[in-house]
C-alpha cells in the first residue's frame, strides 16, 4: 500500500508501524505558535495489542493498510473469547479478551456489530452509537426525591453500571450511549 502523510490519518485508520498492522486509536494535530506543526497519535497493534504513542512531524508518512468493516452477529462468550457469526456465510470469527476490553460491556447476544478487518486479519470491533439493554438490577427510588434530577445506579444485563432516573426499574429496556456509558432514554 502507498505511504500516507500522517496529517491525513484519522481515528480508525489502519497503518503499518514496526512491521505490524496498527489501528489509529487517538489523533491530534498540534500547531504551536512559532513552531512547526506536529501530530500526536496513539496506534494499537492488532496482533499483540500494544499501544504506541507517536509524535511525528506533519510531513512524515506511514504505510496505509486496507481496512474493511463487515457486519457480524454476536453469538456467545467462552474460554477462548467472544464468538461472532457472519449472517450470510455462517463463518465463526473469534475475538480474544484483549480485543474487546472496552466493548465487552456492550455486547448482547443476537445483536449485530461491525468487525474491523485490516488486510483480512481481524483488527477489532466497532460499536454502534447506542445499544438497547435490559436493566437487571436497580434499587427502588426514594419517594420525595423527584423534585431534582436524581439518578441511581442500575446494573445492566451485561454487568455495565449506568446512572438512570429513579423511575427505571428491573426489566426495563433503556438506550445506552456506547461512547461514555450514559443513559439516553427508555426503549421499546
Amino acid at each position: 500500500m502507498p505511504a500516507t502523510p500522517v496529517i491525513n490519518l484519522r481515528k480508525g485508520h489502519a497503518v503499518r508501524y514496526n512491521n505490524d498492522v496498527c489501528v489509529v486509536s487517538d489523533f491530534e494535530l498540534k500547531t504551536p505558535p512559532r513552531m512547526a506543526s506536529f501530530v500526536q497519535m496513539s496506534v494499537r497493534s492488532i496482533t499483540i495489542g500494544k499501544v504506541y504513542n507517536l509524535r511525528m512531524t506533519s510531513n512524515e508518512s506511514l504505510e496505509s493498510v486496507n481496512l474493511s468493516r463487515d457486519q457480524h452477529e454476536y453469538s456467545y462468550k467462552d474460554g477462548d473469547g467472544y464468538h461472532f457469526m457472519h449472517p450470510q456465510t455462517f463463518e465463526d470469527v473469534l475475538l480474544g479478551e484483549d480485543m474487546v476490553k472496552k466493548e465487552k460491556d456492550y455486547l448482547i447476544e443476537g445483536q449485530k456489530y461491525m468487525i474491523l478487518l485490516a488486510d483480512d486479519v481481524v483488527a477489532g470491533i466497532e460499536l454502534p452509537a447506542s445499544v438497547v439493554m435490559t436493566v437487571a438490577e436497580s434499587p427502588e427510588g426514594v419517594k420525595g426525591d423527584s423534585a431534582n434530577n436524581v439518578y441511581k445506579e442500575a446494573i445492566m444485563e451485561t454487568g455495565l453500571r449506568v446512572q438512570v432516573p429513579l423511575f427505571i426499574g428491573p426489566g426495563d429496556k433503556i438506550s445506552v450511549k456506547t461512547e461514555d456509558g450514559s443513559y439516553l432514554g427508555r426503549s421499546n
